[in-house]
């Protein structure tokens, strides 16, 4: 429901909604232990979104970094796209999660579902936990290697910008040794641009590598052979997940029935928190 906030093809949303799901399973999410559904498949997330809208004041979202620079990108802004840090808001605060995994950009949305959360309790009394923000303790932000001073984004235009979990490794290889660095020839630590500390940043994430063993091994190294490792770790990484992937999406209706179990799990999850949200503004409950 958040991806309609701008206009998409229908038969394309509906295809990128199973790809989607099923690069998640590939990535390692057990559905034997993790819910997996799709968001429009429960429609107590927007029930309690719209309870929950009657409670935010709309001065917080107008004053959301990402509303605005989203609004400022459009001719026409349509009211999804101000309410959506609110259906995130519901869709965190419908299964009373404690603690909610993000990257470095998600963390404003994340204090507004817990001033959200505060101000239906203040007002409403105690009917919502509180989530927490966690953050990887690296690669909380992956910059654009075309241009590192932009997060890297699925939707920036350009094929250089971003990698993608289903890229081929000769296309991965590619866009990382075109990846923006510096003016330096080679790995400075003390004056580094920020091209050059995403691509370490990336290398870290994927290799597991500490702070300490990253900057003995890449300090003094050129830059081509700083990028030629980096992309090694990527595609290191990503293949095994890739050829997964193209297993499970060659089972006929195995993402549909993951899905299906899913949404049938939390169901009752569901629905029990927005009886309570119901209950405590006093409206009607079967």
């Amino acid at each position: 429901m958040h991806a309609i906030t701008v206009y998409q093809n229908p038969a394309e949303l509906r295809a990128k909604i199973e790809e989607l799901a099923g690069m998640l399973l590939a990535i390692g999410i057990d559905p034997k232990h993790s819910a997996l559904v799709v968001q429009s498949s429960i429609p107590q997330h927007a029930e309690l979104a719209w309870m929950l809208t009657c409670v935010t004041p709309i001065g917080w979202l107008e004053r959301m970094t990402q509303f605005k620079a989203k609004s400022q990108a459009q001719e026409t802004i349509g009211d999804g796209l101000l309410q959506y840090p609110v259906l995130m808001a519901a869709d965190i605060l419908l299964y009373q999660a404690n603690i909610v995994p993000v990257g470095d950009d998600q963390t404003q949305h994340l204090e507004l579902a817990r001033d959200i959360a505060q101000r239906f309790n203040s007002l409403y009394g105690d009917t919502f936990a509180m989530p927490a923000t966690r953050l990887p303790s690296v690669g909380a932000r992956i910059m654009g290697l075309d241009d590192p001073e932009k997060k890297m984004s699925k939707s920036t235009a350009g094929t250089a910008h971003a990698i993608s979990l289903l890229d081929k490794p000769t296309d991965i290889r590619k866009k990382i040794m075109r990846a923006t660095t510096d003016s330096n020839p080679a790995v400075d630590y003390e004056t580094m641009g920020a091209g050059v500390r995403n691509l370490l940043t990336i290398y870290q994430a994927f290799s597991g590598r500490n702070d300490a063993e990253t900057r003995a091994y890449f300090e003094g190294m050129r830059y081509g052979d700083l990028k030629k490792n980096v992309a090694e770790a990527v595609v290191a990484a990503i293949e095994p997940i890739q050829k997964r992937y193209e297993e499970i999406m060659a089972e006929p209706g195995f993402v549909a029935k993951v899905l299906a179990n899913g949404a049938e799990r939390v169901t009752p999850l569901a629905q029990d928190t927005v009886d309570k949200a119901k209950r405590a503004m006093g409206l009607w409950t079967a």
